[in-house]
């Protein structure tokens, strides 16, 4: 049985990129993935947030692919940016690497992250029936 991803009629429709819940079957394998950066391979930090949200969506498919998984199996993600005027350029590239997949997710605005130079944080949460 696949995840059942869910946008109850009784609920307002969701805004952009995400569904209201996602039913994960008994039995399922489950992947939780610590929080992806800007942080690129050569230790870099671009200074945009389209580059660092680039770098983050590539690293949770690395991970994901390690284990098994794909982003088709993302039932949950929780992004953070440290600035509102980001979130637009954060929403056209996770739309252009997402497509159609749409899990259930949280956006946050916070005051900082790891590093002061980080303007993305991303987890998520993966669910695989074998």
């Amino acid at each position: 049985m696949a995840n059942i991803f869910s946008n109850p009629v009784n609920v307002r429709p969701p805004g952009v990129n995400y569904h209201h819940s996602v039913e994960v079957p008994a039995g399922s394998r489950l992947l939780y993935v610590a929080g992806q950066t800007g942080l690129a391979d050569d230790g870099t930090i671009p200074g945009d947030i389209e580059s660092q949200a680039e770098i983050a969506f590539t690293n949770i498919t690395r991970i994901l692919e390690a284990s098994g998984f794909g982003l088709a199996d993302v039932v949950f993600m929780k992004s953070f940016l440290t600035r509102r005027e980001d979130r637009e350029g954060y929403q056209k590239v996770r739309s252009a690497m997402w497509g159609d997949i749409k899990p259930a997710s949280t956006f946050l605005l916070v005051s900082g992250l790891a590093r002061p130079e980080f303007l993305v944080e991303v987890e998520v949460v993966a669910a695989k029936s074998d």
